[in-house]
């Protein structure tokens, strides 16, 4: 069983790696440098804390290390219980009919796969990035990973699909019953407001690898 003590101590252990404390990891990966100190694990109510995935994508994003090699930091037998793989769909396939069902999970085998941690979608996926449409946000090669189940707000960056077969990376500004109004991370390309019988599914994008 995967313990708290387990992910700090990977933490810790990729720090030693680039010769870093754990504040200067967090320092280099962009965060509050006290983000992983052993004040930090531990609730005000005494209870163990689990470190947020958004810092570790950081911490991994700055040392250039990857999830596989953070993974066998804590021990190949706690793998199955922090990541499992997840399929990895090209951009240009994510449009074409046949890849995904009615609700927006892929169908069908045979995919490359990429190693993720869990976050309690069996059905989440990466798409693959091609071309600027989504730069600086996304960049071409960019792999963003998508949750079809997660809760979507206003703010969220969203993939689109749309009944006509286009595929869309945007920002949700505003949702009603009737219209979706999505903003572009590129804003050389269009803002866009979509008739919600035009759109055959929208799911939030939960994790980026850059």
């Amino acid at each position: 069983m995967l313990k708290h003590t387990d992910i700090w101590h990977a933490i810790d252990r990729l720090a030693a790696r680039y010769s870093l404390s754990p504040s200067g990891l967090a320092r280099r990966a962009g965060l509050d440098p006290t983000t992983f100190n052993k004040s930090k694990r531990i609730t005000r109510e005494g209870k163990q804390r689990w470190p947020s995935t958004e810092s570790v994508s950081k911490i991994l994003e700055a040392t250039g290390a990857s999830l596989a090699e953070f993974v066998g930091e804590i021990g190949a037998q706690n793998q199955s219980a922090l990541a499992r793989r997840i399929p990895v769909i090209g951009y240009a396939q994510a449009g074409a009919h046949g890849y995904f069902d009615d609700a927006g999970y892929p169908a069908g085998t045979g995919w490359d796969e990429v190693l993720f941690p869990h976050i309690g979608d069996s059905k989440a996926y990466a798409l693959e990035i091609s071309g600027d449409s989504m730069e600086p946000v996304y960049r071409d090669g960019d792999m963003i990973v998508v949750s079809p189940s997660a809760n979507i707000r206003r703010g969220d960056r969203v993939v689109v699909k749309t009944t006509g077969g286009e595929v869309m990376a945007k920002e949700l500004v505003r949702q009603s019953a009737r219209k979706i109004e999505l903003v572009s991370l590129n804003r050389v390309h269009p803002d866009r407001t979509l008739d919600t019988h035009e759109i055959a599914w929208m799911a939030r994008i939960v994790w980026v690898s850059q």
